[in-house]
Formats: structure tokens, C-alpha cells, sequence
């Protein structure tokens, strides 16, 4: 009799084992990314993905307060409610200074556009309970460039002379800790193309467009690309382009490519923490962008043989996506184990009562 009863209680241990397994092993992995979509990016205005505007579209409110006025830049002051200053253009004298009726000579130069805002309205509240001022620069002193993007003081430097874009570059303070170390110059066509091999002619847009790296500038790897600014160039800088982590990894997230154009399978995954406990070592993907498309090419890489040295390892471009896959094999013995460590001493007593 105690051995029947000892049977059945192996028996109904063994059946609930199973079915704690066949649970959780039937938990889906975690999905991967909906198509053309980047994986742990918050979703802005300012994707990487988006081209700059060409140089007749830029948005003038979008960098006007920073521009510093000088003589012989002229404005046009929007004032609704100080009808002797709406809607007219004024021009700052070689003193730097402006005359503005009901206000007077004031002071102008070497203030930014957003400085000499502020300065009005709080003159004008001698005059108007809630004065409302937009200074617009409609002339500039001299012919303008623009700084677009993450630099550390984007806006409207004037050209003075003959001006390089190193030279630009360190008068303006350079660029933000996360910037991409790839800047485009954009220039409208009746400023000549710019020389430089890999410039790209647009003949609709009536522009051409260049992308230099910021490594070969500062090395002077590339003398030539330290090029002349024309009027009206613009100099843009996106964020810092990625590679995307996803998948059974110690951490799940972005790898910015600084001034590399690539990085290896097995940087990314040692700077990430790692493959997961339960990684499919065979069967990861890489999820690479197709140019003009929402789509993503998969592509699968053995990952043990890299480890191995058995094959090359893989390099991971800009926006490219690496997924390690859940391995139910290792689930399953996972699994197992920690079932028959958490039942081993009711096995141990039901076979030492048998």
C-alpha cells in the first residue's frame, strides 16, 4: 500500500513538472522591431533619417536670435502695437547704433537679434502695457553663412573675408558632445560646385552637397576638405548616427558610432554587457535599413563561430539593428533544472519512504 501511494505521488509530481515546463517554454520572445522603425528611439523631429532643408527653405526663425547685429546689417522691426516702428526697416549706422522714433539712437551692435528684442520691449513698456517686438534681419553686413544642427552655438555668422571651415568651426565653438562627427556643407549653385570629389550636384534644387568627416579635418588627413566657405553655405551636423541593440543582451539600447563609420558584432555586444543567460548563439540577425524603403534586410550571423575565430567578424553600419533570439533549448534544460532542484527534497523523501 505505501508503495502505491509512493508511486502515485511520483507520478502526479512528475505530471505537474511537465506541465510547468510546457508553460514556460512557451513564452514568446521578446518581438523584434516593427519594420523601418528603430528600436529604444524616442520618436522626434529630428531624426537622423531627415535631410536638411536646402538653403532658400531654411526656417529664418529657427536660428535668428543668435545672430550677432553689426553696422550696416538692416532690420525690419514687427511692433503691432507702436505704429511709428511696424512694419519698418532700420538700419544700423557704422557706430553700431539705431535710430527708431519714440526711442531714440539706441544702442545695436554687438547685440543678438533676441537681446535687441527684449531691450525694445522693455523700453516700450514706458509707452504700451504689453509691448509685443520681432526683429527680423532683412540685410546683412555682409553676406551670411549658416551653422544648422547640433553645434554648440548654431545661427548666422556673417562671411568676412576669406573664411575656411576650420576657421568657422573653431570661432562658433564647435560641435556638441553628441553630434555626428560627419558634417554636410550645402551650397547654392551660382557660388560655383564644391570642389571636392565627392560633392554631389543637385540640378533641380540648384545645389550641391558634400559630406566631410571631422576626423580627417582635424588630422589634416585631408587638407583639401578644409574647403572655402561661399555666401550662403550651410554647414549642418545631425546626431551622432547608431547601431541598435535588441534581443537576449545584457543591456537592450543605442551604440553611437562617434567618428567610426562601423562597428563590430562583438564590440557592440561587449559594450552592451553581453549575450544573455538563454541566447541563441546561431541565429543572430542583423536587421539592416533598406535605402528608400520602410523595409529591413535580415541577415544571420553564427555568432559562436565569430567567437570561435572559426569566421570574420561582422561589422554593424549606421541605423543597423542586432536581434539575439531567445534559445528554447537552453530554456528547456534551464527549465528542467530549476524544476528538479525546487521538487528534489519531496523526490528524496518519496524514494526513501519507497
Amino acid at each position: 500500500m505505501l508503495a502505491t501511494n509512493s508511486h502515485l505521488c511520483l507520478r502526479t509530481l512528475l505530471l505537474l513538472s511537465a506541465t510547468t515546463f510546457f508553460v514556460q517554454a512557451q513564452q514568446p520572445a521578446a518581438p523584434a522591431p516593427a519594420q523601418g522603425q528603430n528600436p529604444q528611439r524616442p520618436p522626434d523631429n529630428s531624426s537622423p533619417d531627415q535631410p536638411p532643408a536646402a538653403p532658400r527653405e531654411l526656417p529664418q526663425d529657427a536660428i535668428r536670435p543668435n545672430y550677432v547685429l553689426g553696422p550696416n546689417d538692416q532690420v525690419l522691426i514687427r511692433a503691432p502695437q507702436a505704429d511709428e516702428i511696424n512694419e519698418k526697416p532700420f538700419r544700423i549706422d557704422a557706430e553700431g547704433n539705431i535710430n527708431l522714433p519714440l526711442l531714440g539712437r539706441l544702442r545695436a551692435g554687438g547685440m543678438t537679434v533676441q537681446e535687441l528684442e527684449t531691450d525694445l520691449v522693455r523700453r516700450l513698456r514706458e509707452y504700451i502695457r504689453e509691448p509685443q517686438v520681432i526683429i527680423t534681419v532683412v540685410q546683412f553686413r555682409s553676406e551670411p553663412v549658416f551653422f544648422v544642427g547640433l553645434f554648440k552655438n548654431p545661427g548666422i555668422y556673417p562671411l568676412q573675408g576669406r573664411r575656411t571651415l576650420v576657421e568657422m568651426l573653431t570661432s562658433m565653438g564647435g560641435l556638441q558632445p553628441n553630434a555626428s562627427r560627419h558634417i554636410k556643407v550645402t551650397r547654392r549653385v551660382e557660388y560655383g560646385p564644391i570642389p571636392l570629389p565627392n560633392a554631389i550636384e543637385d540640378p533641380e534644387k540648384k545645389i550641391s552637397t558634400v559630406e566631410i568627416s571631422l576626423g580627417s579635418l582635424r588630422e589634416n588627413v585631408n587638407p583639401a576638405e578644409d574647403i572655402l566657405l561661399q555666401p550662403y553655405d550651410v554647414i549642418s551636423v545631425e546626431r551622432a548616427e547608431m547601431v541598435y541593440m535588441n534581443g537576449e543582451i545584457g543591456r537592450v539600447g543605442g551604440i553611437e558610432l562617434g567618428e567610426r563609420d562601423s562597428i563590430s558584432i562583438s564590440q557592440a555586444l561587449t559594450q552592451s554587457g553581453g549575450l544573455g543567460r538563454d541566447a541563441n548563439r546561431v541565429k543572430v540577425r542583423v536587421l539592416r535599413p533598406i535605402e528608400n524603403t520602410n523595409r529591413r534586410a535580415e541577415i544571420d550571423i553564427n555568432v559562436k563561430r565569430v567567437f570561435e575565430g572559426k569566421d570574420n567578424d561582422f561589422p554593424l553600419l549606421p541605423n543597423d539593428l542586432l536581434y539575439v533570439p531567445r534559445s528554447y533549448k537552453r530554456t528547456v534544460w534551464t527549465t528542467l533544472g530549476q524544476i528538479a532542484l525546487q521538487n528534489l527534497p519531496f523526490i528524496i523523501v518519496t524514494l526513501t519512504l519507497r
